[in-house]
């Protein structure tokens, strides 16, 4: 029989391992919790071109002709407007649904306008993206153009430069999910009016610097790729500046507008979709990676830590109060990514300088995409006092 004291040792003992044990388990599973959340997070800051955002499922092409397709029937198919369909190594372009063609109940028909690369056949598992055009200007649109390379704090900004007789350039940044194809939808109205147009790619994009990280800070550092661009255009001949940007990119503006050195020379914002309920937006991202609800969270704490951007207060990613400039806003309530009622509130406190322009049946960054005529209407009105 062990001596009393011996066995008050070992009790101790087998009750310091055991608490140490449940402390080593809680230690574990909380840095498994940071460790899942930092993972999400990622994947959720870093969307790509090849995957469709919330409410963009894949859809089956049911039968192609060289002027119609039909895709499984959907809130995405139905929409209206102008869209890139892309997936199975194809490329095509699709106008508005086509009313009076017999098809199948489950199936939507709309007007196919071109197959840009691949083949377009029955079984391919496609989805809409307001991105319309691939390639360059030149070759998609048949706009002379310049490649160049802006110099940045990271190294040197690819970008493409169409030309025009005016004094006020437009440059334009893509946003989340896109490359910068995608401001080319608004290159052949902006080169009608005869407006230079400096169109970026920016850090972490295809052929621009990598950041440490590799993610998408919402704006929060990108902004600063904008303000070289900015810096280019006016030591190559630009006397202001309007800023176009979707998504990410329309934040990246807004940043510019109210932080950049140059922005006595922004003489003008269009906002396309702008994220500006951070909180919102990466819940929304991560849930587009099948990120279970219960991490969310984790999420959006680590979602904090790694891009340093606040993500507690959702809609003052940006105080419409800075703001000096004439503002054009895009938006709809249809957008999954960032909430249309930050955007309403945001131009609720600057009804003096932003004018909203409200676009039903729109996705993320799909404006013009819903209704291209009605978009460049609001963009001449806007941009003409400005040229």
């Amino acid at each position: 029989m062990a001596a009393p004291g011996t066995a008050a040792h070992t009790g101790e003992v087998r009750l310091g391992t055991a608490a140490a044990v449940a402390a080593i388990t809680v230690i574990g599973a909380g840095a498994a919790a940071v460790a899942v959340g930092r993972y999400a997070s990622d994947i959720a800051l870093k969307p790509a071109p090849d995957q469709p955002f919330p409410g963009d499922s894949r859809l089956t092409v049911h039968t192609a002709t060289e002027e119609r397709i039909a895709l499984t029937r959907s809130l995405a198919s139905l929409r209206p407007g102008t869209y890139g369909l892309t997936g199975s190594g194809c490329h095509a372009v699709v106008g508005d649904v086509v009313h009076g063609i017999p098809h199948p109940a489950d199936a939507v028909v709309r007007r196919l306008i071109r197959v840009t690369h691949g083949t377009l056949g029955p079984g391919n598992r496609m989805w809409l993206t307001p991105q319309v055009h691939l390639g360059n200007p030149r070759h998609a649109l048949g706009l002379d153009c310049a490649d160049v390379d802006i110099p940045g704090e990271l190294g040197a900004l690819p970008a493409w430069f169409v030309p025009g007789v005016r004094d006020t350039w437009v440059i334009t940044a893509h946003g989340l999910g896109t490359t910068r194809e995608h401001p080319m939808v608004v290159m052949p109205f902006l080169h009608r009016h005869r407006l230079p147009v400096l169109d970026l790619s920016y850090r972490n994009d295809p052929g621009a610097p990598r950041t440490y990280d590799g993610v998408n800070h919402l704006g929060g550092t990108e902004w600063r790729d904008l303000d070289a661009a900015i810096r280019y255009a006016l030591r190559h001949g630009a006397r202001n500046v309007v800023l176009h940007g979707w998504s990410t990119g329309a934040t990246m503006a807004l940043r510019a507008a109210t932080r950049s050195a140059l922005r006595d020379r922004i003489s003008g914002l269009v906002l396309d979709s702008p994220v500006l309920d951070r909180n919102a937006t990466v819940r929304a991202l991560a849930t587009a990676r099948r990120v279970p609800r219960a991490l969310l969270p984790l999420v959006v704490r680590a979602a904090e830590g790694s891009t340093g951007v606040p993500m507690g207060h959702p809609a003052d990613a940006i105080d419409p109060d800075e703001l000096e400039i004439p503002t054009l806003l895009f938006h709809g309530p249809d957008d999954l990514i960032a909430p249309w009622s930050a955007s309403r509130s945001f131009a609720a406190r600057r009804a003096d300088l932003i004018t909203l322009q409200a676009v039903p049946h729109a996705p993320h960054a799909a404006m013009w995409n819903a209704d291209p005529s009605g978009y460049e209407e609001a963009l001449r009105r806007f941009l003409t006092p400005l040229m």
